[in-house]
C-alpha cells in the first residue's frame, strides 16, 4: 500500500464511528488508536481479525484479546505533563497525556515484572522493561504545546518521557536520549517477565 493510500485509509477509518468498526471494543466512543495485548492485559475487545487488523497484521501481530483505548478513553485518566528538549529543534517542548503505568493499569495489568514492546505505526518497535518505563516515567502523549498531535507528525500518541530530569540521560546528546520512545504509537504488547 502506498504512503497516500495507508493515510487516507487511516484517516476514513478515524472517521468512521466506533459501531462500524467491526471488531469495536466494547465502552468506546470512536476508533481504537491503542491497542494493548499481551500478559495480564483485562480485554474489551475480540482476537486479532486479519480482514480488520491489517496494520497489525502487516506487523506480525497477533492475539486472542486485547485492550483498546480511544482518545475519549485516553483523556478520561490523570494528565501528566512534561517539558522535554526535544532533537528536532533542541527547544524544551510540553507533552501531555496519561501517564504509561495509568495506560497499562487501566488496560488491567498489574506488577513491575516483564517488557513492554511498544510498536509505532512504521513498525519501529523498542523493548523496554516495565521497571525502566515507571523509573522514567513514561508517558502516552496526545498533545503537544497544548495541541493534539496528529498523524503524520508524533502523533496521535508517543510514548516519551522527560529525558532532561534524569542524570543518566540528560548526558547524552538529545539526539540519542529518545530510541525507546515511539511515536505514531498504536500498538503495547506486555510480555512476561
Amino acid at each position: 500500500m502506498h504512503k497516500r493510500q495507508f493515510l487516507a485509509a487511516a484517516l476514513a477509518g478515524a472517521a468512521a464511528p466506533a459501531f462500524a468498526q467491526g471488531n469495536a471494543a466494547k465502552g468506546l466512543k470512536g476508533p481504537a488508536l491503542l491497542t494493548v495485548t499481551g500478559a495480564g492485559v483485562r480485554p474489551n475487545r475480540g482476537p486479532f481479525d486479519p480482514v480488520r487488523d491489517q496494520m497489525m497484521g502487516k506487523q506480525k501481530l497477533n492475539f486472542t484479546a486485547a485492550h483498546a483505548f480511544d482518545f475519549a478513553a485516553l483523556a478520561a485518566l490523570p494528565v501528566v505533563r512534561i517539558q522535554p528538549t526535544l532533537e528536532y529543534d533542541n527547544k524544551p517542548h510540553q507533552l501531555s497525556g496519561p501517564s504509561l503505568a495509568s495506560v497499562l493499569k487501566a488496560a488491567g495489568v498489574k506488577g513491575q515484572g516483564g517488557k513492554l514492546a511498544m510498536r509505532a505505526v512504521d513498525g519501529y518497535a523498542p523493548v523496554i522493561s516495565l521497571a525502566d518505563a515507571a523509573k522514567y516515567r513514561f508517558i502516552v502523549a496526545t498533545h503537544l504545546d497544548g495541541a493534539p498531535m496528529p498523524l503524520g507528525g508524533l502523533g496521535p500518541l508517543w510514548a516519551v518521557y522527560d529525558a532532561d530530569r534524569f542524570p543518566d540521560m540528560a548526558a547524552k546528546p538529545v539526539d540519542q536520549r529518545f530510541a525507546q520512545c515511539p511515536w505514531g504509537l498504536y500498538h503495547i504488547e506486555v510480555q512476561a517477565g
